[in-house]
């Protein structure tokens, strides 16, 4: 594709960081890097204890697993996520509690969440989409019955409440890293806790349960999530520049909405406390539109696209009769624009237009 849908941006110093982790010998999980990053990533959040990990969905299991979450118990998460979300959950043998969007944020729905706790319900997943941060009556509910919250914030890196950012009111918060995400480390995650037991929990059992003072002595269940200094080398360059990244990538989501306005698109909304972090710019075509006929049309024309997720309630390993009519016209009619941070000007207004083109196109066709 002429305009991808994301290409990382790796001209700071990303490549020096990476021969320089190569040559010092240490490549796997010690190494000077893995501390730089875990001290940037805890400076950016404003928290005090940052785990690097080897991706976002172990980031996801680990926080779920060091808050005994597992057998027996219920976890309510959105069914509009993407699957890591609900996957991380079942992977730990408790039950994934699907609930409804709101349709404003497309996020998770406060007030379906009352309706969703039972005896059994343990914790509750907010998923920031898109970089936008879910309503803070989510993490309000689940203080007043006594709930855990694990915040996925795989997508929401440098997103901020009222100057506050993502996570300052969560058990856990998780982040991803992969090669499309605001931050990569080419494959790569992180959880952040503020409570110290708990952070120091989530560092021992990433590394096979090994004792945090004692080598070689293992005295609970671990697993292998530990990330390379390799890609924490990537990450320490990425995060150096991450104020840049920010602004340039809200800089293309306000020039989308420009280029846009007047028509029948519908974008994410945010309260006006809220600056996301505009991971990928997304919204709702006009009802009856061919989603797959725009997107074939834009490739036509070498511009990349793609839907957003599809609602976990059905896929076949969580399918179920419930129905989310928010959730589900958003997962019908939602498609990702490109977002990279090298993206110009003048390739958001092309695939601004092609898309009033192929929307036009598509109409006139039906």
């Amino acid at each position: 594709m002429s305009i991808p849908i994301y290409i990382p941006d790796l001209s700071g110093n990303e490549v020096a960081y990476a021969e320089a982790a190569l040559r010092s010998g240490w490549i796997s999980s010690i190494g000077e890097f893995v501390d730089r990053f875990e001290t940037a990533l805890a400076k950016e959040t404003e928290c005090a204890h940052a785990i690097a990990v080897a991706n976002g969905t172990v980031a996801l299991h680990l926080a779920l697993h060091c808050l005994d979450i597992g057998p027996g118990d219920e976890v309510i998460v959105p069914t509009f996520t993407y699957i890591a979300s609900v996957n991380a959950i079942a992977q730990t043998g408790a039950t994934p509690v699907f609930a409804e969007s709101q349709a404003s944020d497309w996020l998770l729905d406060p007030a379906d969440i009352e309706r969703k706790i039972t005896t059994r319900t343990k914790a509750i997943m907010p998923v920031h989409l898109f970089g936008a941060l879910c309503d803070p009556a989510v993490n309000a509910i689940a203080r007043k019955h006594g709930l855990k919250i694990i915040e996925d914030a795989a997508e929401a890196l440098g997103a901020r409440r009222g100057g506050r950012h993502v996570g300052y009111d969560a058990d856990v918060t998780t982040f991803s890293f992969f090669g499309n995400k605001t931050v990569t480390t080419g494959e790569g995650g992180a959880v952040i806790a503020h409570d110290p037991e708990l952070a120091a929990r989530l560092r021992k059992v990433k590394g096979q349960g090994q004792s945090l003072n004692r080598r070689y002595w293992h005295d609970e269940l671990g697993f292998n999530y530990r990330m390379t200094n390799i890609c924490a080398a990537i990450g320490t360059a990425q995060m150096e520049r991450l104020p840049q990244i920010l602004a340039r990538k809200q800089a293309i989501a306000e020039l989308y909405k420009s280029e846009l306005a007047g028509s029948q698109f519908t974008f994410q909304q945010t309260s006006p406390d809220v600056r996301s972090s505009n991971w990928l710019v997304s919204l709702l075509l006009p009802p009856g539109t061919d989603r797959d006929a725009v997107m074939a049309f834009l490739a036509q024309r070498n511009i990349d696209s793609r839907p957003v997720f599809y609602c976990a309630h059905h896929m076949p390993m969580y399918r179920s009769e419930e129905r989310f009519s928010v959730a589900e016209d958003i997962a019908a009619r939602g498609i990702s624009l490109p977002s990279y941070p090298t993206l110009t000007d003048d390739q958001v207004r092309l695939v601004a237009a092609t898309l009033c083109e192929a929307v036009e196109h598509q109409s006139l066709a039906a």
